[in-house]
């Protein structure tokens, strides 16, 4: 795809076109399903800049910078699929696998092996890149939640919202990881705190 103009002057009536032509108004639900991931993904590009400011010999920084940079790429497959007017098929469209979500399981796993297991709920926060992280869960969820009620509307690929549900729980283990690498403090929440 190539992209000669970012302005078309076609959608100043307040209406857009969905791949496969067709068109749509700017606040339906499929336009704020696609427009969620996509503000997940620029929040995920503010976590990878905060990210890549921190100390270059600690190893955490490549391995969150790469994983990342993945979940970047799914989430504008994801965006795409959404975008795709329903029962459109086009050659070479991305795609939401079951082996993505597996990957986000494995990817957590591994991630848990380092951290305690969690005995009371935790506030978000424990640095720059992990609080990043857990606003990021925050817009993933709100993300599977735009999805979900999509999928009762008009259609939407259930893997996109397994894949997002999955997202949101890695994201959060990964806010936690960082924090237990870089060391740096998670707050656990008190219950009644003065």
């Amino acid at each position: 795809m190539r992209i000669t103009k970012v302005y078309t002057r076609t959608g100043d009536g307040g209406q857009t076109r969905l791949a496969g032509g067709q068109q749509v108004w700017k606040d339906g639900l499929r336009v704020e399903a696609y427009g969620t991931v996509d503000e997940l993904n620029a929040l995920l590009g503010v976590v990878q800049a905060a990210n890549n400011e921190q100390r270059p010999k600690d190893t955490s920084v490549k391995r969150v910078t790469a994983e990342l940079l993945w979940v970047q790429h799914k989430l504008f497959d994801a965006g795409g699929l959404l975008a795709t007017a329903p029962g459109q098929i086009f050659e070479g469209m991305p795609s939401i696998t079951d082996s993505d979500v597996t990957r986000l399981e494995q990817d957590m796993d591994e991630w848990q092996k380092d951290l305690k297991p969690l005995q009371e709920f935790i506030l978000p926060g424990g640095g720059k890149v992990p609080s990043l992280l857990h606003q990021a869960r925050t817009v993933c969820r709100r993300a599977e939640r735009v999805c979900v009620r999509l999928g009762r509307e008009e259609t939407c690929d259930p893997l996109i919202v397994k894949f997002l549900n999955r997202l949101s729980d890695a994201l959060f283990v990964l806010a936690r990881w960082v924090a237990k690498k870089r060391g740096e403090r998670e707050e656990f929440w008190q219950r009644q705190a003065k």
